[in-house]
């Protein structure tokens, strides 16, 4: 019974880590405001999974659009895979986001109504399946990203300064 129970507990810590990140946008958090966060499905084609699998993936630059009644994430870049034959794809077409119908009816309200935009924050494996972290974002003024540029480095010295009166 003690070993089952283990079991299942190892299987539960193996799923965790299948969530594995594929690609980052951290620029995204550099400009804008992440208000809300949902994980979807993406559309993909065979050779854009492999090429994925590769670590071929680039989501600087990226963003997500409504567009009737559907969700389409536009300028990601991934590559083709390295051994395909004569099969290819276009790296940077628009791919159809994966998402429930309501989600859909949240997402053009806020993008509608308060000028809110879709921006994609991370790009990861959920089970074996592609997943993109799509993030609800209100653009940054530059005086804001002063601001927390200011602050990460007052933090970073409050870190320092700690450390070394520890250290004594």
């Amino acid at each position: 019974m003690k070993a089952k129970i283990e079991r299942k507990a190892a299987k539960k810590e193996a799923a965790s880590e299948k969530d594995t990140l594929i690609a980052d946008n951290r620029k995204a958090y550099h400009d804008y405001h992440i208000l809300d966060t949902f994980e979807a499905g993406i559309a993909l084609l065979g050779t854009e999974v492999k090429g994925i699998r590769e670590g071929q993936a680039n989501l600087r630059d990226a963003f997500a659009r409504v567009d009737r009644g559907e969700v389409w994430l536009h300028n990601v870049h991934i590559n083709a895979y390295s051994h395909r034959g004569y099969v290819d794809h276009d790296p940077r077409r628009k791919r159809r986001l994966l998402l429930h119908r309501y989600e859909i009816r949240k997402l053009i309200g806020k993008t509608v109504e308060k000028g809110l935009t879709l921006v994609p924050t991370r790009l990861y494996f959920k089970n074996g399946r592609v997943k993109v972290a799509i993030g609800l974002a209100r653009g940054k003024q530059d005086h804001d990203k002063r601001e927390a540029l200011r602050k990460r480095e007052t933090d970073r010295e409050t870190r320092a300064a700690v450390k070394e009166r520890v250290r004594r």
